[in-house]
């Protein structure tokens, strides 16, 4: 699934409906003065020197070495939920198919996908349908099994099937916890509507107004006397990033409708859309299937991510991408609301490469992988074709060393993937909150971390919103990538992920560690120590290709 965000607020019932972090302001703290709103928004690009926040430094690489240089354009693939083909901050920067003619229905270039002009979705049937919401795996494995294995013990079980005993067992415990969690969160989110709903109507009466906006609010709470509820309406408003109750209202409605569908659908066993597709599931070689909608019903998610990476620098609207201009986008959907197929990223990862992409950006992880052989060749295809992945580590606060998410940083042999980059969240802050509460970590198997906590980017119908998550931290690292690629192009996709690497600012601030409450050193969560910095990434690759 396109990893969900993660929040934290403080009352007003509105439990995990936004991507907030609550931050500790009496640890360490960087010495430069606190950023003004309008860095907030792009803190991902600041400098820990310059700006005293731990972002990329990408807009000091800009500055001081990559203003004389001339790009060369450089083909990223975001294997995500879907792209709003139209936003005014993308639509510049998409992928075109220079061999296929637009809506002739014809596949031109004979590649096997008809009408492939921005990329494909693998989620999508011939007559235009596309599956909004899917399974989880877990519910899958399940379903698969239960009739065989429901009600008998292991050694009830042949010693052949044993095996796939054990995997029952496992995505059952998982099944049925999360179907519960999921059951109470709706519940609560319900009560939440109502709750915030009484409170916000009682602050309108009191103020004589239709419509609570963050600047009422305050002036509200900071008068004397102050108006009762104004102040901890506008402390939530603020640390939400609200403009008004119409806002709050309108994330509740959203967070219960999909909370709603994961009960309904992805944790239903007898719920299976694959029908809109028509393909063979059982049948993992299958590669001509789907559409070529790349935004389908819900391209949140995914547009937030394009943006991340190649949004336009210096346009004055929304939000600057990492890369901006100097990349194209290829749309390449095989993620819904729900949990990723194996089938489905494998041959997403194919296209993309197939089609002359040199970076690939995957939000997305699952607790199961039951095909997971054939992702691993897909990544060895990539391998040999020199392209790079980036992935987002995952928003469970686990040490993913030990309890891997997937796709994982090691094949089914054990080894680590070379051409894989697996990246965890950090926040704007130098704190005791620097590593994100919710990121997975890993001194063996994340590389790096960077910026995740509250990015700004697009989002549908010409939107911008903040988001967190490790998939927001992933396309930023895309974004490194690309630059570095278009830079200097003769750089291989393992020089580039070992570039990142090393070229990583190291921290060694005393974090909570994510998922938990004992403090670690940054430094141990990762096996580069640090967070990707831009700047940093120039010189190296700077020094290495004039040794070549």
């Amino acid at each position: 699934m396109s990893f969900p965000t993660r929040s934290s607020f403080s009352h007003l019932a509105l439990l995990g409906l936004l991507s907030l972090v609550t931050f500790n302001s009496h640890a360490q703290t960087a010495p430069a003065a606190e950023p003004t709103p309008a860095q907030i928004r792009r803190w991902q690009h600041l400098d820990l020197q310059a700006d005293g926040v731990p972002g990329i430094s990408a807009d000091k690489a800009y500055r001081e070495l990559l203003g004389s240089r001339v790009p060369t354009p450089v083909l990223v693939a975001v294997i995500d939920s879907g792209i709003d083909t139209a936003h005014v901050d993308l639509k510049p920067v998409l992928w075109r198919n220079p061999k296929e003619v637009a809506g002739n229905g014809l596949d031109d270039d004979q590649n096997g996908y008809a009408d492939d002009l921005r990329g494909w979705s693998f989620l999508g049937g011939p007559d235009g349908r596309n599956i909004a919401v899917e399974t989880l795996e877990q519910t899958r494995i399940y379903a698969q099994y239960r009739s065989q294995f429901e009600g008998k013990t292991r050694q009830a079980v042949p010693k052949a099937d044993r095996a796939k005993f054990d995997l029952y067992e496992q995505a059952k415990a998982s099944y049925e916890k999360g179907k519960k969690d999921e059951e109470r969160r709706l519940a609560r989110y319900t009560e939440a509507l109502t709750d915030n709903t009484a409170t916000f109507e009682r602050l309108k009466q009191a103020l004589g107004v239709s419509r609570l906006d963050s600047a009422l609010v305050h002036e509200a709470a900071t008068r004397q006397p102050a108006v009762p509820e104004a102040g901890p309406v506008y402390a939530f408003m603020r640390r939400a990033g609200l403009a008004s109750d119409e806002d709050a209202l309108k994330a509740l409605n959203a967070a219960i409708k999909r909370s709603r569908n994961r009960v309904e659908m992805s944790f239903n066993p007898d719920y299976n859309p694959r029908a809109i597709v028509g393909d063979n599931l059982q049948d993992l070689r299958q590669s001509h299937y789907g559409n070529a909608d790349i935004q389908g019903p819900d391209a949140t998610h995914g547009t937030h991510c394009a943006g991340i990476i190649g949004g336009l620098r210096g346009n004055g609207l929304g939000a600057d991408g990492v890369a901006g201009d100097m990349v194209r986008i290829m749309g390449v959907r095989s993620t819904p609301s729900g949990d990723e197929r194996d089938k489905d990223v494998a041959n997403a990862i194919r296209y993309a490469v197939d089609n002359g992409a040199q970076v690939i950006s995957m939000s997305f992880g699952k607790e199961f992988s039951p095909d997971k052989a054939v992702v691993d060749e897909a990544m060895k295809y990539a391998a040999q074709k020199n392209v790079l992945l980036v992935h987002a580590a995952g928003n469970s606060g686990l040490d993913v060393d030990k309890t891997p998410e997937y796709p994982s940083a090691r094949s089914l042999n054990g080894k680590l993937i070379p051409n894989l980059l697996t990246v965890g969240a950090s926040s704007r802050l130098n704190t005791s909150a620097l590593a994100a509460s919710f990121s997975n970590y890993g001194k063996q198997t994340v590389d790096v971390f960077a910026p995740g906590v509250d990015i700004y980017s697009s989002t549908p119908a010409n939107t911008y919103a903040s988001l967190s998550g490790t998939s927001m931290a992933a396309p930023v690292v895309a974004g490194v990538a690309a630059v570095l690629k278009s830079y200097f192009p003769q750089l291989t996709a393992v020089q580039l992920k070992q570039i990142i690497e090393q070229s990583a600012t190291p921290y060694h601030t005393q974090v909570l560690r994510p998922g938990a409450k004992d403090m670690v050193d940054f430094a141990t969560l990762s096996k580069s120590s640090g967070i990707v910095n831009l700047y940093e990434a120039v010189k190296l690759a700077d020094k290495m290709t004039m040794v070549k």
